[in-house]
């Protein structure tokens, strides 16, 4: 692949993993977390962006190294561990593109005034549509791309209509008046956990980008990716500060929605609209893609039929969200699940880095390992607490 093949397949990779990052989970915790904790949250961001890149270059550069995706090479540290891994992935991808289809269909609804569950349907017909045309690959990077663009600069927009108060929150970015470590822990999850961070490690797998002579351009991809996710969730913060420095209060049923409405007025809503649905769309194909890659290596006619898949894939989350609505029980669990995926998986990858018959005669940098360790820590410890403290809400 010629140079300027590779940066195309490199700028996919990192939109495509920031875009399945930035869903209405992303746009609701962010919107939420500013309103609780004001200028403050902007040392939230800065903490998150630091560990997010610390658990991106671990794993993307064991994947590159090695040439095998996440579940391959956790079979080969521990037979069956792989196969756990991926059922972990593929359980919370399917629910949490439940979500997704909602927030897709809540897009829709308020640019068009369509029904959510109308909505929905249209857009996992469009998603579909993308793995329908013979250039799936490229046609997914476009879309992404044009995706993830639309959402900052209209995004940029509102923040600035919304006049936030910009010295403070480069002051309390640094100096916070409070410290919130379950948001920055929900902050990492949202953004590296589950199958997110794997979502560019594996799209560069496919294109042929592998190898210790490919890991600059690797790791340029991976602290690109968490660049274009932090810049959205930078200016969304600023939108909603500049809503909350003035004393308004955020609509509790739709806190992203109101930052947009009260900035920008009616535009500014449809804008959200705009936002929404590109966010959730393009976690829609993100997480089918990504979670499909978990299981497409186990036999050749996964591998042969991957793309009905993933498009079958997308079908069931849409129609489950068309017919019975957003399964809040399950989502809940799953969502806490996904707290463990990171810490797992990193784990795996961060022992896979010194067996040389997965990475051969590459060296991992001493650095990277012990900044991974402190996140594996850290993520379990907070993945574990949320698991004691919500599976006791579901079975009261």
């Amino acid at each position: 692949m010629d140079k300027k093949g590779n940066r195309s397949v490199l700028l996919g990779a990192a939109f495509l993993m920031a875009t399945s990052a930035i869903g209405p989970g992303f746009l609701t915790q962010t919107t939420v977390f500013t309103s609780q904790l004001a200028a403050s949250f902007g040392f939230v961001i800065l903490m998150s962006i630091i560990l997010d890149i610390g658990a991106q270059m671990n794993i993307w550069r064991v994947i590159a190294v090695s040439g095998k995706r996440a579940q391959d090479i956790a079979n080969m540290l521990l037979p069956g561990l792989g196969y756990f891994l991926a059922f972990l992935i593929v359980i919370g991808g399917l629910a949490f593109n439940i979500g997704n289809a909602a927030g897709a269909g809540l897009g829709m609804n308020v640019m068009f005034g369509i029904t959510p569950e109308m909505g929905a349907l249209i857009s996992g017909i469009i998603a579909i549509a993308i793995f329908i045309i013979k250039e799936a690959g490229k046609a997914m990077d476009r879309f992404t791309q044009v995706a993830g663009f639309v959402m900052i600069g209209l995004t940029v927009y509102v923040a600035v209509t919304s006049q936030p108060p910009l010295g403070e929150a480069v002051v309390r970015t640094f100096v916070p008046e409070q410290i919130n470590m379950m948001a920055i822990v929900t902050l990492v999850g949202g953004t590296v956990g589950g199958y997110i961070t794997f979502a560019g490690g594996h799209r560069l797998l496919d294109a042929g980008i592998k190898g210790k002579e490919a890991l600059p351009q690797v790791t340029k991809g991976a602290v690109s990716a968490i660049g274009i996710a932090s810049i959205m969730r930078i200016v969304l913060f600023l939108a909603a500060l500049g809503i909350v420095a003035q004393g308004l209060t955020l609509d509790p049923a739709n806190p992203p929605a109101s930052v947009f409405q009260l900035a920008a007025g009616n535009i500014g809503y449809k804008i959200f609209g705009i936002v929404m649905w590109a966010a959730a769309i393009t976690s829609v194909i993100g997480a089918a893609y990504t979670s499909v890659s978990f299981i497409r290596t186990f036999s050749p006619s996964l591998e042969k039929y991957h793309r009905a898949i993933i498009i079958g894939f997308i079908a069931i989350s849409t129609l489950v969200f068309t017919l019975i609505g957003k399964p809040v029980k399950i989502l809940v669990l799953v969502g806490a699940l996904n707290g463990l995926i990171l810490p797992i998986s990193l784990g795996v990858i961060l022992i896979a880095a010194y067996k040389t018959k997965i990475v051969g005669d590459y060296k991992h940098p001493l650095w990277l390992t012990l900044f991974g360790a402190i996140i594996v820590v850290a993520m379990a410890i907070m993945g574990g607490m949320t698991m004691v403290t919500e599976l006791p809400k579901l079975f009261a």
